[in-house]
């Protein structure tokens, strides 16, 4: 699938913006998506909508570091295996200069009662960060509220029964083929 960029953007642009991203995030990889989405998609216009949403749908599904893995796959839709090695790059750079100089700075901070309220205050804001995409992603996915049941369910079998992704995922991949071929059969409309 081609890209939506009007022209491809230089890799030290790309690595740029994978470092402003993985400096601003602050809670993981679900939380940069709403970051991404905004400069990667909105402002930059590097990709559109369909293939973030795409992007994310696959990302989610491979081993390893989420927002590594994001970065990766971004990077290689925009300027393949370079742009793949940049924002990768860029997204993790952060993270190590900033464990780094925690641990530099860590054992006299641990026990700072204002150190540790601080990381309190961010957590709700954590929350916020990986909520909003969500959302995004589920309006955009086609989630109503007549078919909400099947992400809540999901998230149930997995947070709180203990199922694996995999089989979540499989089973709903296995589903998903089944009713497309009811709706085949049948002559429905999508």
């Amino acid at each position: 699938m081609q890209t939506a960029a009007i022209s491809k953007p230089k890799l030290w642009s790309l690595f740029a913006t994978f470092f402003k991203i993985g400096l601003f995030t602050v809670g993981g990889g679900y939380a940069m998506l709403a970051l991404v989405r905004k400069i990667i998609v909105n402002e930059r216009r590097w990709i559109d909508e369909d293939e973030f949403v795409e992007t994310i749908a696959v990302v989610q599904s491979l081993p390893g570091i989420f927002a590594v893995n994001t970065a990766l796959s971004v990077g290689t839709r925009i300027r393949g295996k370079g742009g793949s090695l940049m924002a990768a790059l860029g997204a993790v750079l952060p993270s190590i200069i900033i464990v780094l100089a925690l641990v530099v700075f860590a054992h006299s901070a641990k026990d700072n009662p204002t150190v540790m309220s601080c990381f309190k205050g961010v957590r709700p804001c954590v929350v916020a960060l990986i909520l909003s995409p969500a959302l995004q992603m589920a309006k955009r996915a086609g989630i109503t509220w007549r078919n909400v049941y099947l992400p809540v369910l999901a998230t149930v079998l997995v947070c709180f029964w203990s199922v694996s992704p995999v089989w979540v995922i499989l089973a709903a991949g296995a589903l998903g083929g089944v009713h497309g071929l009811y709706i085949q059969k049948k002559g429905i409309k999508a």
